[in-house]
């Protein structure tokens, strides 16, 4: 699935993933492929994304929101 993690500065990170862990604000929660679809707000934390080459990666946000529909994630941080 697609992701992409963007701030009202810059894009943080565009790409591939297998799946993703998010700091929602009742707790983190993880998306994968064909996940249904979902708006939630996030709270200050890692967002972690397991790479299709299994490989994690980590985020720093301090909060924002995040879209899931039709294989792609879209992150709006803080």
């Amino acid at each position: 699935m697609k992701i992409e993690i963007i701030t009202p500065d810059t894009t943080i990170f565009t790409g591939e993933a297998s799946l993703v862990q998010f700091p929602g604000l009742d707790g983190s929660f993880e998306v994968m492929k064909n996940h249904a679809p979902l708006i939630a707000a996030l709270q200050k934390g890692q967002i972690k994304v397991l790479g299709m080459d299994k490989l994690p990666m980590f985020f720093d946000i301090k909060g924002g929101v995040v879209e899931v529909a039709r294989n792609k994630i879209l992150v709006l941080a803080e």
